[in-house]
């Protein structure tokens, strides 16, 4: 007999969502999702790409398509988030948090790391310019460490311990072929789980030769999930136009930003960019106002005055409150078992 299990999910890089899964006897994924409040971290950036700080509430302005949206809650950078007076009347459904500074007092990073056999050259720099960048992250950050090839192994659960995260980058080795895609997506799936702020930072060597998802799927769960993809990869994988294109694409639509490194000193400088760019950012959230659209929802949010036309604002480009293309299943090869059991789920085509 189908069973409904009603599953509320907290999405803080993105959406706050309460989720409604249905499953079937065959196991086929029907996820339904219902926007509470949409939070979004913005960067704004001058000409020459330097982070423009100070900004107000009110030079900013958010519209949902094209519906003018009222912000909630306001922040910059690790400082703690304002209410805006809407936040404290609108509470929303049940799912909505009481204390919304609460839920991002620090960012939950989650490092996917190639140890595929695209790694063999390079391992060495690649591990230390990771752990460089573990250590420099702020200290109400939360980090977890997997890694993936074939499979993915959750080598370091989410943690505020540095030492368990950087023991588990030390212990890893390179071996077989890789998984991207699939790995990224179980990744983003366990993200999705927590409250805060949520990023995932990928570390690839080179293309994708065993996945089963395409990342066109992958990019709209981040997107619907309101997990932002930060990608560093080096010169290999940068030789296939198709996965630099790709990796361009995944990043720029879920606010986060690709990086290809020429050597080690670029990867250290790729990881320091990501840094700064999580301790720079603008928290901005509102409630939705009613819109008959349960598709694809086009995000804009502009900046207001003359003074500030030529600054770049970089966010994600919208999300998909009923997600529609969710079907089939994946397992997972890894010794270690999703911390919930719909996290094998992928999403397909229907």
């Amino acid at each position: 007999m189908p069973r409904r299990i009603s599953l509320p999910i907290v999405i803080s890089v993105g959406l706050i969502i309460a989720a409604e899964t249905g499953m079937v006897a065959q196991s086929n994924p029907d996820i339904r999702v219902v926007v509470n409040m949409v939070q979004l971290n913005v960067a704004v950036t001058d000409k020459k790409g330097n982070y423009v700080t100070g900004l107000k509430p009110t030079d900013f302005a958010i519209s949902e398509d094209g519906i003018l949206e009222q912000p909630a809650t306001f922040g910059e950078g690790n400082e703690p988030v304002h209410n805006l007076g809407e936040f404290a009347a609108a509470q929303g459904p049940s799912g909505a948090p009481k204390n919304f500074a609460e839920l991002i007092s620090g960012a939950n990073v989650y490092v996917l790391f190639d140890t595929s056999d695209y790694m063999y050259r390079g391992f060495v720099f690649a591990q230390d310019a990771i752990t460089q960048f573990i250590r420099s992250l702020e200290t109400a950050d939360k980090i977890a460490f997997y890694s993936y090839s074939r499979d993915l192994s959750r080598a370091a659960p989410l943690t505020a311990d540095r030492e368990q995260v950087l023991d588990a980058v030390r212990s890893t080795v390179a071996g077989d072929q890789a998984a991207l895609y699939n790995c990224l997506l179980l990744t983003l799936k366990d993200a999705a789980q927590n409250t805060g702020r949520k990023v995932v930072v990928v570390f690839s060597n080179g293309p994708d030769n065993s996945s089963v998802v395409p990342p066109e799927d992958v990019a709209e769960f981040a997107q619907s999930a309101g997990v932002s993809i930060y990608m560093i990869s080096t010169q290999q994988a940068k030789l296939e136009p198709v996965s630099t294109a790709v990796f361009d694409r995944m990043t720029a639509a879920t606010g986060g930003k690709a990086y290809f490194a020429k050597n080690w000193k670029d990867e250290h400088l790729a990881f320091a960019s990501i840094r700064d760019d999580l301790a720079h950012l603008y928290s901005l959230s509102y409630y939705p106002k009613p819109n008959p659209n349960s598709g694809w929802r086009t995000i804009t949010v502009k900046l207001v005055g003359d003074r500030l036309k030529n600054y770049k604002v970089r966010t994600r480009s919208g999300y998909r409150p009923r997600p529609s293309r969710f079907s089939g299943q994946f397992k997972s090869a890894s010794t270690e078992s999703p911390a919930n059991p719909n996290s094998a789920f992928l999403p397909g085509h229907n």
